[in-house]
């Protein structure tokens, strides 16, 4: 039995965010029912790497599903979308802002049918506003919240990151307001509307360098691998082409490396003396610890560095990941696909004792459960009535 067993998510969200938001309810245990329209979530056919049919980020991230067809731009598609919301505990919806009601499934409308309903609308920029109805993906929201600003070199430029930020802080805050919208439920025994945008999410999601901006009115510098605050925090070419992540965040960690690199002028170096010096520095810094590293392979420095206490960390490859026994054990799901065949994902990584997280179902096919959620003889928690 998972932490959410018995809780009905209605899932109108496509793409990546409001999805994401939907499977992790559904890891945890809530029956999700996928709203799609009649050709299908857009996800399934963005991109061009398809397995069986579907698009390999539609299998990454619909497990633990069912898909439901309905044309909501139809009376017919409206009525039953209001029916399964009648009987539904969370409603995920991600239309622009005004759609969903010009759909017929707006909060208003559905909470006078269901006052306990909780509805998370994920939007762009927000509600309000003269970008509500502008349209976002992730690297738009990347470049309008200045995380493309700080990412990146001053060779590079503005970089977005190498994975969709926006796409995935978005939901995992979306999941804690429902979550809390639905803790709040248990007292009052009313639904709430919870309203997330990405662009402030994904502000949210910079934290620390907003504070920094905040105290001091600069813009953290773009540094690439480094730190603006602290050093030596970077990548080494190694001597087989190979590359380290070394960081030395404090006195202790600086003073590991200098034993592990046999180098005690460093530590006697005024340049190098402090923090301070060491980032007012860096570039000399990083020029001595660049030729050091360059003279013993990844596997020769990996037991030296471990030894003295540095912390770092080789650069892994996927291939590298992946093969790792303990993320293999921990991290990944075999699943068998009606049409994409044996296909792989990632498991939800929190571990609960008594009630665990997940993977229950194959991503379904478009409208697998139509007939199934939408049959006469099925009850308002979705399974065979008795």
């Amino acid at each position: 039995m998972g932490p959410l067993e018995g809780i009905r998510v209605l899932d109108f969200t496509q793409m990546m965010a409001g999805p994401l938001c939907a499977m992790l309810l559904g890891d945890l245990g809530a029956d999700v029912i996928k709203i799609e329209p009649p050709e299908g979530d857009a996800i399934r056919r963005t991109g061009d790497t398809f397995l069986g049919g579907e698009t390999e980020s539609f299998l990454s991230f619909n497990r633990n599903k069912r898909s439901v067809v309905l044309d909501l731009k139809a009376e017919a598609g409206r009525e039953a979308g209001r029916g399964l919301a009648a009987g539904a505990d969370v409603v995920l919806e991600n239309f622009r802002p005004g759609s969903a009601e010009r759909l017929g499934v707006g909060y208003e409308v559905l909470r006078a049918l269901n006052p306990r309903l909780v509805y998370c609308s994920i939007s762009g920029f927000g509600r309000e506003g003269a970008d509500r109805a502008r349209p976002a993906l992730d690297p738009v929201i990347q470049a309008m919240s200045g995380i493309m600003q700080l990412t990146g070199s001053d060779e590079t430029g503005p970089l977005r990151t190498g994975f969709p930020f926006s796409d995935l802080v978005t939901p995992l805050l979306a999941t804690i307001g429902v979550l809390a919208a639905l803790r709040v439920r248990e007292r009052t025994g009313r639904g709430q509307r919870v309203d997330l945008s990405m662009l402030d999410a994904t502000i949210f999601g910079m934290m620390p360098r907003d504070a920094y901006f905040f105290a001091t009115g600069r813009t953290p510098s773009r540094l690439g691998n480094e730190h603006y605050q602290i050093a030596p925090w970077n990548t080494y070419a190694t001597a087989d082409g190979r590359y380290l992540m070394v960081v030395a965040h404090t006195e202790k960690f600086w003073h590991a490396l200098i034993t592990a690199l046999a180098a005690p002028e460093l530590g006697a170096d005024p340049r190098f003396l402090s923090n301070a010096d060491r980032v007012r520095n860096r570039t000399a810094l990083n020029a001595r610890l660049a030729a050091a590293f360059r003279t013993a392979s990844l596997d020769e420095w990996t037991p030296r560095l471990t030894a003295a206490g540095v912390l770092f960390a080789p650069v892994r490859s996927f291939p590298e990941v992946f093969s790792d026994p303990r993320v293999r054990r921990e991290m990944l799901v075999e699943l068998d696909h009606p049409t994409a065949g044996r296909i792989t994902v990632l498991a939800n990584p929190l571990r609960f004792s008594e009630t665990p997280a997940t993977v229950r179902r194959c991503p379904p096919r478009l409208g697998e459960h139509t007939a199934e959620v939408l049959s006469p003889d099925t009850d308002e928690a979705g399974g065979a009535a008795s």
